[in-house]
Order: C-alpha cells, then structure tokens, then sequence
C-alpha cells in the first residue's frame, strides 16, 4: 500500500503546485475603448524591458510577434470597423506585428486562440504598415488609446523608446439613426429624447428636416436654453438664418439668467456667424 500511495501522493503534490496562483513575469493587462457606438476590447501580456535591448534584438528586425508575450494579443471588435484602411467585420482577432527600423507590419488573423508567434497566414484578414515614431522611454508593454473623437480613435502600442499607432474607425451614424427611430416610436417620448436627437442628426448633417421637427417639440415641451441652442441650429441647418438668429437670442437670454458663460458664448458665436 505504501509503494502505491507515494506514488499518488507525488501526482497530487505536482497538480497542486501546477494550480498555483502565481504572479507572472508577464502579468495580463486589458483595455477597452467605445469609438463611436462599437465597443473595441485588446486582451494581451505585458513584458518589461528589464534592461535587455527590444527591438533587433530580443525581437529581431523582420520576424512575426505576438504584440505581446504568453498567448496572442487579441482584439475584439462588437460591430464592422475600418482597421487603418482595411474594412474588419465584427469579431475576435488575434494581432501579430512584423517589427522594422522605420514602420511595423501590424497583422490581424482570424483565430484568435494561437500561442506564440504561430499562426496559419490563409486566415490573415488585415496588414497594415504603421510607421515608428521615437517615444519617451516605456519600461512595460503598453496598448493603450490616447486620441478618441469623431467616431475615430488612435489605438497606441509603446515599448522601449518607440510608438507604434493604429486608427480605427467605427461610423456611429447609421446605428444612432437606428437607435433613435426606435427612441422615437415609444410611448410618451419625452423632450429630452427629441432634443438629444435633433442634435446628433443636425451634428452629422443627416435627416436634418426631421431634426427640425424633433427640436421644436422638445422647445414646445420644455423651453430651456440648451433645447433652444439645439432648435436654432436645426433652423440653420434647414436654411431658417433669420428663426435661427432669433432663437439663439432667447437661448443666449435665458442661459445668462442660468448664469452658463458656455452657452452664451456658443449663442454669440453663432449669431456671429449667421449674421454675416
């Protein structure tokens, strides 16, 4: 029984040191980010320099790299995006780089499930080139997204003294119209919902007759000033100078007695403008 139960008892010993919850050298890191209305998630392991030189070195000139260490970085995109200038369809990818002197090659690929720097080119569904830029000195591996307007972001990958960048773009404007026609056909829609729908219409200079309508429901609903602001740039929009002038004169009244210098600035300033 002795000679069976050491035996054992070894394996069991080794499991349970294998399931330790150990620190690791290349702890897991994570960063999410909305551009637009699409969420965009990268999932990866963070290395340090520890004193060693990175690039043409440690990571050769020309070789494939998972963009990171343990298993491939992953990024997750919930809705169609443009990946620099390639169109990706919703989905999970795994992200390699082909490190240069003077630009990366930045790859995605269809599985998202690879260990290492293997990985079946056929299921390669974006390269990029993404030029190398002199950074300050970054002792980790960090993704991150520094720049983030207009339905775009600028996604950031810095180690040693280089940064490498990525834009990805995700058009929020069909979804918002979608959302909002759903917004809108509900039961007691209230003047918030029009105002905030004129707005984003009027912004991305789409539908803008029917942001004229929303807007002036949510002013006979509830005449506050912002509401008002948005009504006058709806006026504008639909070629309406002199109601638009006029409407911005009682949003910029009323946000003065509010005391908000911002939108009384941004009533003088289109008062300006339309005047001329």
């Amino acid at each position: 029984m002795k000679q069976l139960f050491l035996p054992l008892a070894a394996v069991a010993i080794g499991t349970a040191a294998m399931a330790q919850d150990l620190p690791q050298a290349s702890p897991r890191g994570e960063v999410e980010q909305i551009i637009g209305l699409t969420k965009v998630d990268v999932d990866y392991s963070r290395p340090s320099v520890r004193g060693r030189q990175i690039f043409g070195d440690l990571l050769p000139f020309g070789q494939p790299w998972r963009l990171g260490a343990n298993a491939a970085t992953t990024i997750e995109f919930e809705g169609p995006v443009e990946f620099g200038d390639q169109k990706i369809g919703k989905g999970v990818y795994s992200m390699f780089a082909v490190p240069h002197q003077e630009a990366w090659e930045i790859i995605l690929n269809k599985d998202p499930k690879l260990w290492g720097n293997d990985r079946d080119e056929k299921l390669d569904v974006a390269r990029i080139k993404a030029p190398v830029e002199p950074a300050e000195f970054t002792e980790t591996l960090t993704i991150s997204f520094d720049e983030v307007k207009d339905d775009k972001a600028r996604m950031d990958i810095r180690w040693e003294k280089s940064r490498v960048s990525v834009w990805i773009a995700a058009d929020a404007t069909e979804q918002g119209m979608e959302n909002i026609k759903a917004a809108l056909s509900g039961k007691d829609v209230k003047a918030g919902t029009y105002a905030s729908s004129a707005r984003f219409a009027v912004d991305r200079k789409v539908m803008t007759k029917e942001a004229l309508g929303w807007a002036q429901k949510a002013v006979d609903m509830d005449p506050r000033y912002y509401w008002m602001h948005t009504l006058a740039l709806c006026q504008a929009a639909n070629g309406m100078t002199k109601e638009a002038i006029a409407t911005a004169e009682k949003s910029m009244a009323a946000a003065k007695e509010a005391g908000d210098r911002a939108y009384i600035r941004l009533n003088e300033e289109k008062i300006k403008e339309w005047s001329k």
